[in-house]
Parts: C-alpha cells; structure tokens; sequence
C-alpha cells in the first residue's frame, strides 16, 4: 500500500478537511515552521504566534485521534527552513510514495506546487471545501458579467444557502440589505464588552518565546497576547460574541472608539481564516440568534454578510484574476509607505490610535483599515505594493486571498473599479461623524487651510483633482466632482498647497521586498516598531 505524507498548512487547522479525513491509516500527517513564512513580509509576533502555537494545538489534537503526526519546529536543527523543501525532505524521511495537501489559499504557494506536481515524488491538491462557494461555482457565477459587484453575488450566496430566507426563498425581513441601519457613530454611554480572556499554555509560551527570539524586532508586541489557538477557544469567543456584542454589532459596526479597539466587532476573522471555525457555523449561529429573538435582523444580516457575502466575494476576485491582479496600479499611485505606519509617530489621531492598536493587538476593525489608514493611504497616492504587504503583514487575519482585494480593489481602488464601484476617499468629516479621534487631536478638523488644518481635507480635494481624469466620469462621483469644479480658483489653489505642502514633509520608508525594510529603516532612523 502507497504511503502518503499529509501536509496541512497553517491556516488549514481544520479537523475535518477531506485531505484528512480520506487519508489512509499509513498516512503520515506533518505540519512545518518555517523561517520563510514568517518573513516574506515581517509578520506581527502576534499573528506568528497565534499561527504556530494553533498549529502545535492542531498536531497534539491529531495525535490524540491516532494519527501518525511529524511536526517540524523552526529551532529544529535539520529544518530547511522552506516549506517545499522541508516537506519533501519529510517525505523521504518516511518513505512516503507522495505528498497531498489541501489547494492553498495563496497564489504564491499554490503555484510553486503547481511546479512541483512532475516531481519524482509527485504533490497532488485536494480542493478546499471551507468555503460557501467554491472556486469553480465563482467562475461560473461571474461568466459573462461584465461588472461584478458584491451585491448581487451575495443575493445569489442567499438563495444558495438558505441563510435568513423565508420558505419562498425571500429574504427575511422583506430586505437583502439592513445597512443603512448599520451607521450609527458610538454613543458615549455605551461600553463595549471585554472579549474572553485566553491565558497561555506551556505550548503557547514556549512558542511565544521562540517567536521573540526569531521575530522580535518585527513590528508589534506579543504583550497582552489573548488569541483563540484551540477550536474550543474559537467557539467559546463565537459563543461570547454572539451572547454579548452581535445584539449591538449592527448598529456600531462602522464606528471607531479613541479607546476601545474590539467594540461590538466579533474578533473571529483569524480564527475563521486559520480553519479554526467554519464559516457556515459562524454564519448559522448568528441566524439562530435572530430566529430565537436574541438579536435584531439587522445586527445577525450586517454579520452574516460579512462572511457570505464579502468575505466569499473578494476570495473569488483572488482565485479569478490572479497572479496579474497583483501587479493593478490603476492610479499610477507610486509614494512609499509613510514612516509612521511602523511606528504610530504623527499627530493625527485617528491613524495614530488606529496604528497603536494595530501594534497591540494585530487588530484593527474593517472602518479603521478602509477609511483610517487606508483612506489616509488613498489620498496621499501610497503605492499598492507597499499597502498590501503592510495589512498582510500587521493583521492577524490577513492572507493574501483575502487582504489583497481588500486593499487594492477597495482600499485603494487601484483595479480601477473592478471590486469597488467607487473609491472610498472622504475628508475628516468621515472620521469626525464616526469617531471620537477628533476632539484629542490637534489639528481642527473643520478647517482645511492653515497650520492646525486636518491634513485629510485638503489631501482630499488635492486626490480627487490628481485622478480627476480617472476618476469624474464615476456616475457616483458626479456630485462631488460638480462641488470642486464650482471652487474659485484661488481656493482649489490654496488647498493644492496646502497637501503639497504636507505630502512634501511626508517620510517614507523602503519599498518592500527586501526582507530587511524594517530593520533599515530603524538603522536610519533609530526608532523601533516596538
């Protein structure tokens, strides 16, 4: 009998993948740290933590159901440090006729297995099943659509699942879409409930040490650590959310706290993307939720759209266009990343707070990434190269599938309006309406000229004349294209000056790529990101 090596990834930490489950008794299951997953982009200690100690939680579980399990620590004398070739060196270890593993969720690793599939030892892809939609229904769904947008996809996601339809196969509540329900800034008599406390084990310690110690200079802190790395725990933090911040999640969904980072957010994204939780378990709690009268409609649609609707959507978008959509730039956008993303050095508050948080928690809810920094990002004309490897770098839940159309279709609209219909660019307006940033700031957000000006009006007004070319013959831009081309002369002039001004004073740090940006730019400027 052939004796297969079974590889699961790290974000494949789920006990009923069909790879495992249809693995014959001789089957060796083997799970890697490697040095190059950690570094392709300098990744939070915090998201490499919560990784590696899941993934040493997901090997203990698998040896209690009586697999035969080699796992590869990163310290490990004999690691190649690489996982092709680490699981290739296994295989021979253990005799094994061939490798399978579950289709990876990034281009970059699927395409060099792709390459190895004539191998002498030959890899063979099982698909995916984790997902609503699998890549080959997106396809079919997208065939022939000139446009697509998320709406109608999720409509269709609706009837395909049943989630919150009636027996006609009618949305409930007579809606597809609560979501201008979902917009309400947080009210200051509100708190937020603490999510659950997770005190680290012996496992996740003595990964938390090796993490210092191979990743502390990366950007981030491992304080206050406090991440599912169990199923148990996973579903102990859906039970928690579901009970205590999903009644109020729709209505502040897109607000931003100075002081609160998680909010009503649901802090499940990390655990759903590792393959801790399954997205229909997530989805179909919430919809009980509802049925049981826990929750308003509103709150359990906002949430359950997130993860049927967007999160599916943007997946397809991946698996569809990739690897050129990588290399979209629409808005010849082409400055480097500013400086203080690494460090939350800058008066701002708002994209100060939400880069300290960032830090803290390798968090930052879906507001603060689109229209903080993100939009901050936008307007000033950051490159999509160097956005997209910073969110994959800082974000506990981000992969590549789901952070790169994320920040180069909607963030950045450098697709040119293939995810988005619109760019999300807005003056502190946006930010003063949703937040309370603003009143711990020192700059005025109601003026836009002068030194104590708010940096983002007048890079708003100077973004929108830059790509007026691009960008005025947007049906939904036509109003506010009408208010600048009715700006006198003299304004539309103070205000270019005013953002050049500031964009001139602006530090950058290094392209990414290089493995070592960081590093340097702390040589240049010594401040650390810690």
């Amino acid at each position: 009998m052939s004796r297969p090596l079974i590889v699961i990834l790290g974000d494949q930490l789920t006990h009923d993948l069909p790879v495992l489950t249809g693995a014959p008794e001789n089957a060796v299951v083997a799970l890697f740290e490697v040095e190059e997953e950690g570094r392709y982009v300098p990744h939070h200690p915090q998201k490499i933590a919560f990784l590696f100690s899941a993934m040493r939680h997901f090997a203990h579980m698998l040896r209690q159901q009586g697999h035969q399990v080699h796992y590869t620590c990163l310290d490990d004398s004999d690691n190649t440090q690489d996982l092709i070739s680490e699981a290739e060196r296994i295989a021979g270890l253990y005799d094994c006729d061939d490798i399978r593993v579950t289709s990876p969720g990034e281009w970059r690793l699927f395409d060099r297995i792709q390459k190895r599939r004539g191998n002498t030892l030959p890899w063979y892809m099982v698909t995916d099943d984790r997902f609503f939609c699998s890549r080959e229904g997106f396809n079919q769904w997208a065939q022939g659509r000139q446009r697509f947008r998320m709406e109608h996809f999720y409509r269709w996601m609706r009837r395909e699942t049943g989630l919150l339809m009636d027996e006609q196969n009618n949305p409930q509540g007579d809606q597809w879409n609560f979501d201008q329900n979902n917009r309400k800034p947080m009210p200051k008599h509100l708190i937020p409930p603490e999510p659950p406390e997770h005190q680290p084990d012996s496992l996740t310690r003595e990964v938390m040490t090796l993490v210092e110690t191979h990743f502390g200079h990366h950007f981030g802190t491992l304080e206050g650590f406090n991440w599912p790395v169990t199923r148990r725990q996973a579903l102990n933090d859906l039970a928690h959310f579901i009970e205590h911040a999903l009644p109020f999640f729709g209505d502040y969904q897109d607000a931003i706290s100075d002081q609160h980072p998680f909010l009503y957010h649901a802090r499940l994204s990390g655990a759903l993307n590792a393959g801790l939780l399954r997205p229909r378990e997530v989805c179909q709690a919430a919809e009980n939720a509802w049925r049981d009268g826990k929750v308003p409609i509103n709150s359990a649609e906002g949430f359950i759209r997130q993860i049927l609707g967007w999160r599916e959507y943007v997946r397809g978008i991946y698996w569809l266009n990739m690897p050129d959509y990588k290399r979209r730039n629409d808005l010849n956008a082409d400055r480097g990343l500013p400086a203080f993303y690494w460090t939350g050095d800058t008066d701002m508050r708002c994209l100060k707070r939400a880069i300290e948080m960032t830090r803290d928690h390798a968090y930052a809810h879906h507001i603060q990434r689109l229209m903080v920094t993100g939009n901050f990002a936008l307007l000033c004309g950051v490159s999509p190269a160097a956005l997209c490897d910073w969110y994959l770098a800082v974000y506990i839940d981000a992969f590549e599938w789901v952070e790169l159309p994320n920040t180069l279709g909607m963030v950045l609209y450098a697709d040119g309006g293939y995810l988005g219909s619109k760019p999300y660019c807005a003056s502190g307006k946006y930010i003063d309406r949703m937040s309370d940033h603003c009143q711990h700031c020192r700059y005025d957000v109601k003026k836009s000229i002068g030194e104590d000006a708010c940096p983002f009006n007048s890079l708003y007004w100077h973004f929108l004349e830059r790509n007026e070319k691009q960008l005025s013959g947007n049906q939904r831009m036509k109003l506010i294209y009408g208010s600048l081309n009715k700006m006198s002369d003299d304004k539309r002039q103070a205000l270019r000056e005013q953002a050049l001004r500031f964009l001139d004073q602006l530090e950058e740090t290094p392209a990414y790529g290089q493995g070592d940006h960081l590093a340097g730019y702390e040589r240049r400027t010594g401040k650390g990101g810690d």
